[in-house]
């Protein structure tokens, strides 16, 4: 009787333990998540790791500049905007409250500076002047921020600012998961790496000073950004991205009610990101791509080219039963254009595609013409 008890104890254990561990961390750690929203996203797909109240409307406050700086990104990209510009700064400007490096009408600054004070010391009046830049004044550069997060598909996003100042504003708000997405867009600028990784730098030949207000870029190994916003209204806010291992990761945390839990509840997302889940990089088993056989063309058969799948971001230890099935075409018509698509290849986990490949022809197939087979009975008769 002991003995089959003991068996009977044994299988409850082995099947209560063959269940995923990975719901009731979730549930542990939502209930650790001390502020009002928070989402951790994996910034290569955009796919959501952990969410708590994501969609919330709530006041951003200075994490509104993530939409700011991303405008101005994309203008140095596409050439309308330099680095080395000059800009002249406004009354407007000037006269902005807040994190600020004390701009006086019209005093001159390059595009390069303005963005080290935005980026690092979260000044008001730097990203004020970077957007009048843009755009001509605030009012318009507003409204390209609202157009960009429609473009973005953020739902829960209206921006009446670009700086993410609340003492007036009635209609200013975003989401965790809004600015999650966000912070992705301007993540893929690299440049914006060499801004936000920089803990102390100065403006005015050293007489101002920027200390970085994000405190993980030095205390938390892997940060590579990205912006902190604290308002009587938003409370203590952080997106904080970080990188490790090939991993890279986005926490965002609004509504804290102190500087030190946004950073704890941020550095709590970011390592059960990090230790719960790898890259994974597909890999191609050859002995499964055959050769496609051409009809009417010049060469009878190609050899096709598979196209590597990018990484993707799986729970540590699933990468062991990813499979592959491959869809390849037997023949094909002539003619066959460079690069055309053959088929693909599907990883799969779970019965659920996680990447794919797409299967190619390396080199173009002429079709075979009248000529081309005249010329060829005849070469065979010549020799």
């Amino acid at each position: 009787m002991k003995k089959l008890l003991s068996i009977t104890l044994c299988v409850c254990l082995c099947f209560i333990c063959s269940f995923p561990v990975f719901a009731e961390e979730d549930k542990t750690l939502e209930n650790s998540i001390s502020a009002k929203s928070a989402v951790l996203i994996d910034l290569s797909s955009g796919n959501i790791l952990f969410a708590k109240n994501e969609n919330e409307q709530l006041p951003p406050a200075s994490i509104t500049k993530i939409m700011t700086l991303l405008l101005v990104f994309e203008s140095i990209e596409n050439g309308t905007l330099s680095l080395d510009e000059p800009v002249t700064a406004s009354t407007n400007a000037s006269k902005k409250g807040g994190s600020q490096i004390w701009l006086k009408e019209n005093e001159t600054m390059t595009v390069h500076e303005l963005i080290k004070a935005t980026a690092i010391a979260s000044a008001n009046d730097a990203c004020t002047a970077l957007g009048e830049k843009i755009a001509g004044d605030e009012d318009a550069f507003v409204v390209m921020m609202n157009e960009k997060a429609k473009m973005l598909g953020l739902k829960n996003t209206h921006f009446e600012n670009c700086s993410g100042l609340d003492d007036t504003a009635t209609n200013h708000y975003s989401s965790a998961l809004d600015i999650a997405i966000m912070s992705r867009e301007l993540m893929k600028h690299e440049k914006v790496k060499s801004y936000t990784t920089v803990w102390m730098d100065s403006l005015r030949n050293g007489a101002t000073q920027l200390v970085n207000t994000n405190k993980l870029i030095r205390f938390y190994k892997g940060a590579t950004g990205l912006k902190t916003g604290t308002t009587s209204k938003a409370g203590y806010c952080i997106s904080a991205t970080a990188e490790r291992n090939g991993v890279k990761l986005c926490a965002v945390i609004l509504g804290s009610d102190t500087s030190d839990h946004r950073f704890e509840d941020a550095k709590k997302l970011l390592n059960y990101g990090f230790a719960n889940y790898s890259v994974f990089i597909p890999k191609i088993d050859n002995s499964l791509i055959t050769p496609v056989s051409v009809l009417y063309g010049k060469t009878n058969e190609i050899i096709p080219k598979v196209i590597p799948a990018n990484e993707i971001l799986l729970t540590k230890g699933a990468e062991t039963s990813v499979t592959q099935r491959v869809d390849l075409c037997i023949d094909v018509e002539a003619p066959v254009e460079k690069g055309q698509v053959l088929g693909y290849i599907y990883y799969e986990l779970d019965g659920k595609t996680v990447a794919t490949s797409q299967i190619v022809c390396e080199e173009g197939v002429e079709r075979k013409t009248f000529g081309y087979i005249l010329h060829s009975l005849w070469s065979c008769f010549a020799v």
